[in-house]
């Protein structure tokens, strides 16, 4: 009996993401309304909270697995060979994040750099894009007097950067591949190098 409750449950829960998926791509992520997504999952309202905390919950989850599915396409890439390929490379997933602000906010605060409690879906890509980046700079042709893992963290915190820039009023007249490719040319392959 609870592996039927069980079955029900996940198949409840995919309904909801289905739905919470087709709204967005009606809406957008900022025009998702909790009440949108029970009425085209035919629930309750009732049953979506008793599967996401609330909406942010939910979005954690979607705009994760959205970034992890960026990453899954990254890792088949062959290693970068200049700063203008990783750009290339990192340029979908970072327009993807910063296709609103609202995307971009719940990433900077589930990331992890806000000190959330749970690490959760998007927490864990910041790690997973780390990793990815470490393998492509350890044999690249970029700096060589720090670490990979050193460099890969510079690369994230520059790619965070650049896009957070995008919404600066002060300081968004530089496209986001323009910013991104100054930041690495900077970092990996600096003068004194």
């Amino acid at each position: 009996m609870a592996r039927a409750a069980q079955k029900r449950t996940l198949e409840t829960r995919a309904r909801l993401v289905a739905a919470a998926n087709a709204v967005i791509d009606e809406v957008g992520y900022q025009g998702l309304r909790v009440e949108h997504v029970v009425l085209r999952a035919g629930v309750a309202k009732g049953t979506f909270f008793a599967h996401f905390r609330d909406k942010d919950a939910l979005m954690e989850l979607l705009i994760g697995s959205r970034i992890n599915t960026f990453l899954d396409q990254i890792e088949t890439l062959p290693a970068p060979q200049s700063v203008d390929d990783m750009t290339d490379a990192l340029m979908p997933m970072m327009q993807f994040m910063t296709c609103e602000r609202y995307v971009f906010d719940v990433i900077m605060r589930y990331s992890g750099a806000a000190a959330c409690e749970d690490i959760g879906t998007i927490a864990t890509t910041f790690g997973r894009q780390i990793d990815v980046m470490i393998s492509w700079l350890a044999d690249g042709p970029f700096r060589k007097d720090i670490s990979a893992e050193l460099l890969a963290e510079g690369v994230q915190a520059f790619s965070v950067q650049a896009m957070a820039l995008i919404f600066c009023a002060l300081h968004n007249e530089t496209d986001l591949r323009a910013r991104m490719t100054l930041y690495l040319n900077a970092w990996l392959t600096p003068a004194s190098w």
